[in-house]
C-alpha cells in the first residue's frame, strides 16, 4: 500500500507494539478504516503525505476495520474513518470523518518533539537540581528561538513562580492560547498560580510556620502556609495544612480552603493515591 517505512498495517498482534510502544517515543495516529468507505480513500493520500513529512517523528498506524472487526469492536468504532491519536500509551485526541490536512496538521503538531522539547527536558533537570535561575535563562532563550512551543511557556511560567516572580507567571500564563490554558497542565499551572497569588506578599515558610503555631485559629496564615508549602513541592504537609484549616475556619475566603484543596487535587492528578484519600476526608468535613 506505501512506500514509507512509518506506515503500518495494524492487526490484533501488532497494535501493542506498532501503536502502544511506538507512541512512548512519538506521537500514532491510528486510522480504521475500510475499503468500502469512500471517506476513507479520500483521506489516504493525504495521511500518506503526513508520514512522509514527518518522517520518524511519526507514525501512521492503519487498521482494515474489513479485516480486523474483533479489533475495531474492542476500540469501539462506530464511524469510518476514526482517526485516533496516540502519545505515550494513551488516546490524546480524536476525529472522525474525512479531515483537511490543516486540521490534522494542528492535531498532530502539539505532540510532535522538537529540538526545542529537548532543551525543555535539560532545563527542567537544571530545575530539579536546584538551579532554577539557569533553567529559566535556557528556557528565555529556546522560547525566543522557537515562541509556538507552549509547552516552554508553560515552563517558563511555573519556574517563575517557584522563582518568585508571580507577576512574570501571570503575564506568560495570560499570553498562552486557550486551549492550552483549559489543557490539563494548563489547569495544574492556574492552580499554581492561585498558590502564588496567596504567598505572595506573606512572609517566608518558617515565619509563617511560628505564625500558626502561635495563633492555631489564625486562618490567614494558615492558608498562606499552605500555600507556601504547595510552591515548594511539600504537597503531603500542604493537604494537612488545608484539611486543618478546612476544620478550623470552613468558611474563610467563601471556602477558600476546599478551592485549594481542589486545586491541589489537580495538580497532583487523579492517580495520585493521596487524592482520594483527602477528597472523602473533604467530603465529610464538609457534610
Amino acid at each position: 500500500m506505501n512506500d514509507t517505512s512509518n506506515i503500518f498495517e495494524v492487526d490484533a498482534t501488532s497494535f501493542e507494539p506498532v501503536v502502544i510502544d511506538n507512541s512512548r517515543r512519538v506521537p500514532v495516529l491510528v486510522d480504521f478504516w475500510a475499503d468500502w468507505c469512500a471517506p476513507c480513500k479520500m483521506l489516504m493520500p493525504v495521511l500518506q503525505k503526513l508520514a512522509a513529512d514527518y518522517g520518524d517523528n511519526f507514525v501512521l498506524a492503519k487498521v482494515n476495520t474489513d479485516v480486523e472487526r474483533e479489533l475495531a469492536a474492542q476500540h469501539g468504532i462506530r464511524s469510518l474513518p476514526t482517526l485516533r491519536l496516540y502519545r505515550h500509551g494513551e488516546v490524546v485526541d480524536e476525529v472522525m470523518g474525512a479531515q483537511p490536512e490543516a486540521a490534522l496538521r494542528a492535531m498532530i503538531e502539539p505532540w510532535i518533539e522538537r529540538e526545542s522539547d529537548r532543551v525543555l527536558a535539560r532545563a527542567l533537570a537544571l530545575a530539579d537540581q536546584g538551579r532554577p535561575s539557569e533553567a529559566l535563562a535556557m528556557l528565555d532563550e529556546a522560547a525566543a528561538e522557537d515562541p509556538d512551543n507552549s509547552r516552554l511557556r508553560l515552563a517558563q511560567a511555573q519556574l517563575s513562580l517557584q522563582a518568585g516572580d508571580p507577576d512574570r507567571a501571570e503575564s506568560l500564563f495570560d499570553a498562552l492560547p486557550a486551549d492550552v490554558r483549559e489543557s490539563d497542565q494548563g489547569r495544574s499551572l492556574a492552580a499554581l498560580l492561585e498558590f502564588g497569588r496567596a504567598a505572595a506578599e506573606a512572609p517566608d515558610r518558617a515565619t509563617l510556620e511560628e505564625q500558626v503555631k502561635a495563633d492555631p485559629g489564625d486562618p490567614q496564615a494558615r492558608y498562606r502556609l499552605a500555600a507556601r508549602q504547595v510552591l515548594e513541592g511539600h504537597h503531603d504537609e500542604a493537604l494537612e495544612t488545608l484539611m486543618e484549616l478546612l476544620r478550623r475556619a470552613p468558611r474563610y475566603g467563601d471556602g477558600a480552603a476546599r478551592r485549594a484543596l481542589l486545586g491541589l487535587f489537580g495538580l497532583l492528578g487523579e492517580d495520585d493515591p493521596r487524592v482520594g484519600r483527602y477528597r472523602r476526608q473533604m467530603f465529610a468535613l464538609l457534610h
